[in-house]
């Protein structure tokens, strides 16, 4: 569910609209498959969706997005800041992102900008 969330949510921030067809390409997912979970999203009021029309997120799917999108953000510079390559570092964080603690996202947080700020002071 958060990945469709997330993947609406840089979508519509990409291009400004969602499709099944994008989304299902971006997951590597049948449509059928999109569709299906579509309709589940917005049973549950995180997505506005009607088949052949468009999709925006609810204000609750939205704040869902925004915080994995944030979350994978975190995890991916961290990885990079550890040497690993963007793409790998990207990957990597889809799969982690939904398995972290807050507290322990919060110190790789802190963690990242006492880096970054050590590496400016040099």
């Amino acid at each position: 569910m958060e990945d469709y969330l997330e993947v609406i949510y840089e979508l519509i921030q990409l291009k400004g609209y969602a499709t099944t067809v994008d989304i299902s390409n971006y997951l590597s997912v049948s449509s059928p498959s999109v569709t299906k979970m579509l309709q589940r999203l917005s049973e549950t009021g995180h997505v506005n969706y009607e088949k052949y029309r468009g999709i925006t997120l609810t204000d609750t799917g939205t704040a869902i997005a925004k915080s994995m999108h944030e979350r994978h953000g975190i995890l991916a510079e961290f990885l990079v800041m550890i040497g690993v390559d963007i793409e790998t570092a990207n990957h990597d964080a889809e799969g982690i992102e939904h398995h972290l603690h807050p507290e322990t996202l919060k110190k790789l947080e802190e963690f990242i900008k006492l880096a970054k700020s050590q590496r400016l002071l040099r």
